[in-house]
């Protein structure tokens, strides 16, 4: 049994590239926030105007999620094969299932915002200002603003609490994951553009980590090249 749980460990490898899905996820997380803060008022009580010029905007925004959550669960695998064995039961549960409630809640209010534009299409005169279009907007507001945000501070203080303790990214991007985590939980609502830290902060994160396996790989092929000599 545990020759054969080796030899699977040994044939299941991480790919090289994995690290590039957490730059892959910052990049279209942030050009999907981008796309939307151009097209959607920030105001949740506002008549829904923008259904008659900004549709395609918001639907080409809506259509790039599934890719950012694709790359982003990428990304908490390569978090995770770089804990290997110091990987903490408790804080791993919180990390995992913090990203996980991220990525649900970040689904559910672009499924919302896209039920609007599949109904605006179907009656357009009879949705703007009318009070299902409030509540759908109101529901894609409170789930994004609130549980998006929220479990996005949950997933950066606990990925930070894990590098401090492992090591397995440097002190200051733990620190700057705590004050930016800090900033989603209690200035998300005065600051619009509070959330676009997350996706900067994997990025650096990422970035951190690309270079840290390009490093690792070049010193291994160095050791193996001069034991052959």
């Amino acid at each position: 049994m545990t020759e054969q749980t080796t030899l699977t460990r040994a044939n299941l490898k991480t790919p090289k590239a994995a690290a590039i899905a957490g730059m892959i996820f910052s990049v279209l997380l942030i050009v999907v926030l981008w796309l939307l803060r151009i097209s959607v008022p920030d105001d949740p009580q506002e008549p829904g105007s923008w259904l008659n010029s900004q549709s395609g905007t918001v639907a080409l925004a809506l259509n790039l999620v599934p890719f950012a959550g694709i790359a982003f669960l990428w990304f908490i695998g390569v978090l995770r094969d770089r804990l290997g064995q110091r990987e903490d039961k408790f804080f791993a549960t919180v990390f995992f299932g913090s990203g996980v409630l991220f990525l649900g809640m970040l689904f559910a209010a672009a499924a919302i915002a896209g039920a609007l534009l599949i109904s605006f299409e179907a009656a357009p005169a009879q949705l703007i200002n009318s009070a299902t279009f409030h509540f759908a907007r109101a529901a894609a507001y409170s789930v994004m603003n609130v549980y998006t945000v929220k479990m996005a501070s949950v997933f950066m203080i606990t990925t930070s609490t894990i590098a401090i303790y492992t090591g397995f990214a440097p002190r200051w991007l733990a620190i700057l994951g705590y004050i930016f985590a800090l900033m989603l939980l209690f200035g998300s609502f005065y600051l619009s553009w509070s959330f676009v830290v997350f996706p900067l902060w994997v990025l650096a994160l990422s970035i951190f980590i690309f270079l840290d396996d390009r490093r690792r790989s070049a010193s291994s092929a160095g050791s193996s090249e001069l034991k052959r000599t």
